[in-house]
């Protein structure tokens, strides 16, 4: 039989190779896995049954650790042991049983559309940084991008002429996004006047936007960018890359969007991880019940 770490190896191998996903979801599920590795006294994941796992729980929860966060894990076990199954390491999956704790669904932050203009407005136009920054925030709230799709978007994705740009998703899924007017506008902008000027790395030579030295854009660059702005405009919600995403989603669904139109935008695999942007304003409830019900 054998240890914790080569079971977990090989599901990195089953995830990267046979599921396709990207990397930070692998590790995602990696850190799962050696969650449950830490919290069992047993010497391999096949020696677990499910009242192990259910001792782990009231572990977990005799440690206060947050409902959504033991979904989370429990998530990752349950992939662990389909794999696991998958393979023949195990004839009986000891998770499927356990349920999922009641989480309640957290809201995301939203921004009103006279905000973001407010953090528009706070772009210092005059530097470099500046130009290339509007053409970031301009494309995260035309196209709802994941801050990831943003980082890796590449100069050969974007389809300008067409009004479209490509995205590579979670698990390496492709899909096409039309991108707004004003959009395009400020990134040609910056294309023009910046990017084309600029000797960008080995690496990044086809990625659309670069940081000073040539190399593509981190995740936390684009946090710190978001962060500084609104601090400028004077915005006290928590707002972050995610908070364009879900903006773009609202104002989507709140200007009559089809759900399943967004859905489509957004990447989501299910229409129900959709439904969380479906958080309208009772005013705008009455209003469209009045307007196509029947009865009203």
């Amino acid at each position: 039989m054998q240890n914790w770490d080569f079971y977990i190896k090989e599901f990195k191998n089953y995830l990267k190779l046979e599921r396709g996903l990207s990397e930070n979801s692998i590790e995602a599920y990696e850190r799962d896995a050696i969650k449950l590795k830490n919290f069992s006294r047993k010497a391999a994941p096949v020696q677990i049954d499910s009242d192990d796992l259910s001792l782990i729980l009231n572990e977990l929860n005799d440690m206060e650790i947050a409902p959504t966060s033991q979904a989370r894990m429990l998530s990752g076990w349950k992939a662990f042991y389909r794999f696991l199954l998958l393979e023949e390491h195990l004839s009986i999956d000891p998770t499927e049983l356990l349920e999922s704790p009641r989480t309640r669904r957290k809201i995301p932050e939203v921004l009103h559309f006279h905000e973001i203009e407010q953090m528009l407005e706070a772009i210092d136009h005059s530097t470099d940084e500046g130009t290339r920054n509007r053409a970031i925030l301009e494309t995260m709230y035309s196209c709802g991008l994941r801050v990831s799709e943003l980082t890796s978007l590449r100069l050969s994705d974007c389809h300008f002429e067409e009004g479209y740009i490509q995205v590579t998703g979670k698990g390496e899924k492709t899909r096409l996004i039309p991108i707004g007017g004003q959009a395009i506008k400020f990134t040609e902008i910056y294309l023009k006047s910046i990017r084309n000027f600029q000797e960008a790395k080995p690496e990044a030579e086809d990625i659309l936007f670069l940081n000073r030295r040539g190399g593509q854009l981190s995740r936390v660059m684009i946090f710190m960018i978001i962060k500084d702005l609104a601090t400028k405009a004077g915005i006290k919600k928590e707002v972050s890359p995610h908070t364009f995403r879900h903006s773009f989603a609202t104002h989507l669904i709140e200007g009559g969007a089809d759900l399943r139109a967004v859905q489509e935008m957004l990447g989501h695999a299910s229409i129900t991880t959709t439904e969380i942007y479906t958080h309208l304003d009772r005013a705008y409830l009455q209003q469209t019940i009045q307007q196509f019900h029947p009865r009203a």
